[in-house]
């Protein structure tokens, strides 16, 4: 076969109409072959002729979009120095565009023989051809028709995210026709996107979409990888989740997808895991990096090289010192902003990243280069703050341009809600934006990503429903999972028919959105709480690709009573800016306290103000905040003042009902009942400054002080 020198940038392969030129990374390679496979899996080997700069490369002219294609490694094989070369496997594209298939539980796809006692460190080598077992890249074609297509770009404070998994959230829907379902087109449905819309969300945060692995020992169970976090390809959009094909169409589809998305003002939002590669330790298979240059992408415990330094909990650590590892994380970073147009990522596990050598660095080259970056750093960067290693929880520690999943808030707004003590003043620390771990950096509220549940963990119907978690259907005797959950049955374990638990949980469950859509700082909603969705006790969803997992929209009439409460809080908090911010209180960071602003206040059920002993009261539950619309710092868009409504928000998580006074008339001489999770019916009568208002049990009222009434 005709091959020319090519180029050695851009990496990857990259068609022109009339050919494709080859170009993959490898300093350790003695000799690379590029092998174009057809349909039958004929094989057509082509040596690559040049190489710059450890950049192998060539040029094919006729080849065309749709080929299929793989490279071979001749190098050093030989684990105790940290090379694992082998030529026998047919290794993927780190660049690929677009991957077929799956990789099959076969021996072949090793470098070692099953059984080998020395797995770890012997130079003996597995020589069976992987081809035929493993996975296949895909040469795509980059021409796509976005018309206009022009990203939403909403700000960080008028933001609600909505976490979903692609599958999980269409699979079952009844408005999506059979062949579409749980794939890219099906979230690009017109009832898809009516859910998204109605609901009031501007912003869907994929769970992930770049091509993973299914793992073997859980295929071996009859079980599979259907989270996703098992990377294998950084350009490739997952082939499971494409209705059309796998020759390309899943690039298609997924950005049809986005384009269908922004036409209805919805960013999209990509979870990606840049922190491991599928290809787990010493004694898994040979897939792709650690066959190309394994000391060059894989950190490697430094006085044994045939081991892997883990702290992602899956066997290996991509190395983020090394220089070709950022170039591929950043490359495709950049991609999947200007070829696929999405608006954001979520990082997983953010703390690796951060690990340039040992220990965790905000200033790490990773985050240098985010920094400087024209393009990934104008788009939303959200990290996951923490990963399993020594100094991994870094919540609040993340560079300015960052924003952060806020673990504080999830587990404080859990422990008052199941009625902890001594939770009072950090839970207003927590409704506040949290700035006792964000103001000293120079950073804004919309630091925090605030959320109660989100895919790693119990559902909001069953942190409400389940003191224990129940993941015996893990196959893994219920080791898995969290074990502390700060979760509340209400009563009674799992399901149950007492009208009285069963009215709790609803109460509880109302009581937690109406925390967190009012809440200072981003909301992100997990997908199906909306809806009273339950895994039936299970917290480790990540191998179960069935009706546990996935959404039901089989609604009775209490769960379209949720997702209406749902939409009428998002539609409050979306139509009030006092509860979305741009800047922090002026009150104390340790529990939001008084303001000499006047733009926050705190009182005790009592209407007077909150002191240091009220604060600290460990038996207290119960508080009242006064937020003012009046006294709004920022000013909007085109520089003008923002004046808006005022709000007298009632929290009680006593176990009786509380009654609380209003305070005086400078903070507000009328005030509307605006929410009460209760389901109590909200009188229509006005109140006024020291009347007496009774909240339930486990209940928050919300009061509306008109801003004409007393300008």
């Amino acid at each position: 076969m005709e091959i020319w020198p090519g180029q050695a940038y851009p990496l990857g392969a990259t068609y022109d109409g009339t050919g494709v030129n080859f170009a993959v990374f490898s300093e350790v390679a003695e000799r690379v072959e590029l092998c174009l496979v057809d349909d039958d899996l004929t094989e057509t080997r082509v040596p690559l002729p040049e190489v710059d700069g450890f950049v192998w490369h060539g040029y094919v002219p006729y080849v065309q979009p749709g080929q299929r294609y793989g490279f071979r490694v001749h190098g050093p094989y030989d684990p105790a120095r940290g090379h694992r070369c082998n030529p026998a496997k047919l290794l993927l594209d780190p660049y690929a565009k677009a991957i077929e298939g799956q990789a099959e539980n076969s021996q072949a796809l090793y470098s070692y023989t099953f059984g080998d006692s020395d797995a770890a460190s012997t130079t003996r080598v597995n020589t069976e051809d992987s081809l035929g077992h493993t996975m296949l890249s895909v040469v795509t074609n980059p021409f796509f028709d976005w018309s206009n297509d022009r990203p939403p770009r909403h700000e960080y404070h008028d933001t609600v995210i909505y976490e979903a998994h692609v599958k999980g959230l269409t699979q079952q829907h009844p408005e999506i026709p059979d062949g579409i379902r749980g794939t890219y087109a099906a979230i690009a449905h017109p009832a898809t996107i009516a859910h998204l819309k109605g609901l009031g969300i501007t912003a869907i945060e994929l769970m992930p979409v770049h091509q993973f692995v299914q793992d073997a020992h859980l295929v071996d169970r009859g079980l599979s990888n259907y989270w996703g976090y098992n990377t294998i390809g950084f350009l490739a959009p997952h082939n499971g989740y494409a209705a059309g094909g796998e020759r390309g169409q899943q690039v298609l589809e997924f950005k049809a997808m986005v384009k269908a998305l922004h036409e209805a003002d919805i960013e999209v939002i990509l979870d990606v895991v840049y922190n491991h590669t599928a290809e787990g330790n010493h004694l898994g298979p040979t897939l792709a990096f650690r066959g190309l240059d394994n000391s060059s992408y894989y950190r490697l415990v430094s006085d044994d090289l045939a081991h892997y330094y883990d702290t992602t909990g899956t066997g290996n650590s991509l190395l983020m010192r090394s220089p070709h590892v950022l170039q591929l994380i950043m490359d495709s970073l950049r991609y999947w902003v200007t070829e696929m147009h999405v608006d954001g990522f979520r990082f997983d596990l953010a703390a690796t990243l951060a690990r340039q050598f040992h220990e965790v660095d905000k200033l790490s080259a990773f985050f240098d280069l985010i920094q400087q970056d024209p393009v990934v750093s104008q788009v939303k960067l959200i990290a996951e703050p923490w990963d399993l290693g020594e100094g991994g929880y870094q919540v609040g520690g993340f560079p300015p341009l960052w924003t952060e999943w806020n673990g504080r808030y999830r587990d404080t707004v859990r422990d008052y809600w199941r009625g902890a003590g001594g939770a009072l003043a950090e839970f207003a620390s927590r409704f506040t934006g949290s700035s006792d771990l964000y103001e000293h950096s120079g950073r804004k509220p919309i630091a925090s990503v605030n959320f109660v549940t989100c895919h790693d963990g119990f559902t909001l119907r069953d942190l409400v429903s389940y003191n224990e978690k129940h993941n015996e259907a893990n196959g893994e005797g219920g080791i898995d999972g969290e074990s502390h959950n700060r979760s509340w049955n209400c009563g009674a374990e799992g399901p149950t028919s007492d009208p009285a638990i069963l009215a709790l949980r609803a109460r509880q469950q109302r009581n937690f959105l109406a925390t967190l859509l009012l809440s200072q700082g981003v909301p992100m909603i997990s997908h199906g709480d909306e809806l009273g969705r339950s895994q039936l006790g299970n917290n480790n969803g990540y191998c179960q690709d069935n009706e546990l997992t996935w959404v039901d929209w089989d609604l009775d009439e209490g769960e379209e009573a949720l997702l209406a409460f749902t939409q009428s809080i998002i539609r409050l908090r979306q139509e009030n800016p006092v509860f979305r911010r741009r800047r922090f209180f002026a009150g104390s960071a340790d529990h939001g306290g008084e303001s000499e602003l006047g733009d926050i206040a705190w009182f005790m059920p009592s209407g007077e103000h909150m002191d240091e002993p009220a604060w600290h009261n460990s038996l207290a539950k119960s508080v009242m905040v006064f937020l003012n619309g009046l006294a709004i710092p920022e000013p909007d868009r085109r520089g003008e003042r923002i004046v808006g409504d005022s709000f007298l928000v009632m929290f009680n998580a006593h176990s009786e009902s509380i009654t609380f006074t209003l305070p005086g008339e400078e903070y507000g001489r009328v005030w509307i009942p605006e929410v009460d999770t209760a389901a109590r019916e909200i009188s229509a009568e006005d109140l006024e400054p020291g009347w007496q208002v009774e909240v339930d049990a486990r209940s928050i009222v919300v009061l509306r002080n008109p801003r004409e009434s007393d300008l």
